[in-house]
This record gives C-alpha cells, structure tokens and sequence, in this order.
C-alpha cells in the first residue's frame, strides 16, 4: 500500500506531466489543421507566418511574467490559471474566421502557456520531497516530449472524424477538464504540501527581481539557456529539411520517423532525473550529482560533430536521437539545478528569465540559420550544436557559485 507521500509524488508527478503534454499539443493542433483551415479560410503562407509570431512573441514575454506570478501566487492557482488561460484560447480557435482571429488567439495561448513550465517546476519544489525533484522534473518535462510523439496522430484521428473546429474545442476541453482535477488533488492533499504556504507568503517584488538579474548564478543560467536554445529550435525547424534534401527522403517517410528523437527525450527526461536522485542519494551531494548527469549530457551531443560527414540516413537519426536524449538528460538537471540553488520563493521567476533568453535567442538566431545554410550548407551548425553544450557545461562547473539551497 502507498504512503501518502508516495501517492503524491505519483500523482503529482503525473498531473504535471499531462500539463505539459497538453501545452504541446496544443501548439501543434494548429500547424496539423492548418491544411484543412487553409482550404476553408484561404490563409496564404505569409499569414499563417504572421500568425506564429503571434504565439512566440507572447511566449517570450509570459515566460519570466509568468514565472514571477507563479512565484507570487504558488503552484495550485498559478498553474490552474495557465493551463485554463490557454485551453480557453484553444478552444476559441474554433470561432476564428481570418488571419486576425487566428493570430490574437495565438497571442493568448502564448499568455497562458507561459507559465506552464515555471509552473511545473514550481509545483515540483512545493509538493515533491527534495531527494525527489530530478526524477520529479524529469517526468513533467518529459510530458512536452509525449505530447510531440501523440499530438500529430492523436489530431489526425480526430480530424478523420470531424472538423477543425471541433478539434479545437475538445482540445480546449481536455485542459479544462485537467484544471478541475488539478484543483481538487491540490485541495484534498494541501495539508501534506511543503512550501506553498510560506511562498505564497513571501511574494516576489520587483526589487527582488532587479536584485535577481544582479546574480551571478541566475545570469550564469539565463546565459546557458541564450546559448543552447537555439540548437534545439535548430533540430525541430531544420531536421526535416536537411534529412529531405541531403539524404533524399521523402516527406511521408521523414514524418513516420520523426517522432524517434522525442520519444528518446522524454525518456532521457525521466532517466536524467533517476540518475541525477540517485547520484545524490550515495553522494549525499546535491550539486555534484546535477553536475555529473550535465557532464554525461555534454558528452552524449559529441557525436553530432560528424553528422555533416555521415552518409546514412539510418545513421543520421540515431544521432539526432541521441542528441534529443541528451538534451532531455541536460534540461532536466539544468532545471532542477535551479530549484536547488533558488528554492521556493525565486525558482520560477528564474526559470522564466532563462525561458525568455532562450526565446528571444531563437528569435533572433533562427533567421540567421537560413543565411548561413545558403551560404555556407548545414556544417557551421553542426559544429555549434556538437561544442556549445560541452562549452556550457564547463561554464556551469567552474562558474557556478556553490550553496545549494537544499529546501525541505
């Protein structure tokens, strides 16, 4: 029979992972209707570009907002008020009749989808036993990568069996349904949580804020996250485009395989986190075991060095599987790191600012990736995508000041 603090920690850990499935599902419903929406509305290329930026510009911005107010309010209210934000947008897509409507709801679910991670993370903190929060942390990100792998034949089924608008609506409605369970579970299990009280009794202030961007340490990882984000946006955009055009493959054949490398993240996300607890269970020494993990993450994305060499496609995907596992082991320590160093009343805002240096890095950077692969084809790329995580991973070990705030 489970203890209490067991149940828990399962069923946390698992609202938080379907919290953040959710959130990339419902960024995806619209790039797989968009065929079927086109044909109705007669959206052009260029306005469905316009309505994306919709989504990342708001995203950007809502990352570190969010984040602040998650720190303010706690977990239970702060991701009931996301997740429910952004499902409302989602399900509203189903009255859209012009680009206008399409990119102000984009806009909105941006808002809303903000806060999902300095939520989860927060969450993690607030609910989860510290010897837990790696493993904690790994199975709620890891739920982004298993709505990558389920979202597009999950929507496609649906879509066999309605329209698009209804596919807006149940997905809208499957975020409010997890809002009501979320409440419930946090209300039934409040006497049992661990720091939300005194969070939320300490709000963040904008002092605080200012005195956060004067850290040394919070800098430290709002400037890993400006360096590497852009390497994963660069394997998500430009993978299939590369594998098409320099290994021949079809589109079809390329979406049948394409939801490997995610499926090895969310995996990666879960084991980084085992490892990480029980690294730090032998050792008793909570930095060295992020650290340890960070290093075997850094070491796993060296073979992506040869990809411009390689000539088999079978050989390429396993690459770029291993540098999605990789990541998933990286991420999750990285964040965890955060929560340890910060503790409960600051860990969300921090992650937010990292959020938001790593969107508006992609934002600036993806761009510039057309320009480089014109002129100069994929290899500069490879080559920062294969060095900058070991780079970051020596900034992390040699820069960062030790005091890991262990919490409760």
């Amino acid at each position: 029979m489970k203890t209490p603090k067991r149940r828990i920690f399962w069923l946390i850990s698992l609202m938080l992972l379907l919290a953040t499935a959710l959130s990339f599902m419902d960024r995806q419903v619209l790039s797989i209707s968009i065929i079927r929406i086109k044909d109705d509305l007669h959206i052009t290329d260029t306005e469905y570009g316009f309505i994306n930026s919709g989504f990342l510009i708001s995203y950007a911005i809502m990352f570190t907002l969010g984040g602040v107010l998650i720190d303010r309010y706690g977990s239970r209210l702060g991701l009931a008020f996301s997740v429910g934000f952004w499902s409302l947008a989602t399900a509203l897509h189903a009255l859209s009749t012009n680009t206008f409507h399409f990119g102000a709801l984009r806009f909105l679910l941006g808002v809303g989808e903000g806060g999902c991670f300095p939520g989860a993370i927060k969450a993690v903190i607030e609910w989860i036993p510290s010897h837990k929060h790696a493993i904690a942390n790994g199975i709620a990100i890891g739920g982004s990568a298993i709505g990558a792998v389920v979202a597009v034949p999950l929507c496609a089924f649906i879509l066999s069996h309605t329209n698009w608008r209804m596919l807006f609506l149940i997905s809208g409605a499957l975020g409010i349904i997890w809002v009501l369970f979320w409440l419930r579970l946090t209300n039934k299990y409040s006497k049992e949580q661990n720091t939300a009280t005194k969070s939320v009794a300490s709000p963040l202030k904008l002092s605080d804020l200012i005195h956060l961007l004067k850290n040394k340490n919070a800098l430290l990882f709002i400037l890993i996250r400006f360096l590497l984000d852009p390497i994963f946006y660069f394997y998500m955009f430009w993978i299939p485009k590369y594998l098409n055009e320099s290994k021949g493959l079809s589109l079809d054949y390329i979406g049948n395989i394409l939801w490997i490398p995610f499926l090895a993240l969310g995996i990666a996300n879960i084991i980084g986190g085992w490892l990480s607890d029980q690294i730090q269970k032998k050792t008793g020494n909570t930095s060295q075991a992020r650290k340890i993990a960070m290093g075997v993450a850094a070491v796993l994305t060296l073979p992506v060095l040869s990809v411009g060499m390689l000539n088999t496609s079978l050989i390429v995907m396993f690459v770029m599987s291993l540098a999605f596992f990789a990541h998933g082991i990286w991420i999750t320590n990285y964040i965890t790191s955060i929560g340890d160093i910060f503790g409960a009343t600051k860990s969300s805002t921090v992650v937010g600012l990292s959020g938001t240096a790593g969107a508006v890095s992609s934002l600036v950077i993806n761009p510039l990736m057309g320009v480089v692969i014109t002129n100069y084809t994929y290899a500069p790329l490879w080559i920062y995508s294969g060095i900058m995580y070991p780079i970051a991973f020596l900034i992390f070990l040699f820069f960062l000041r030790e005091g890991i705030h262990t919490g409760k």
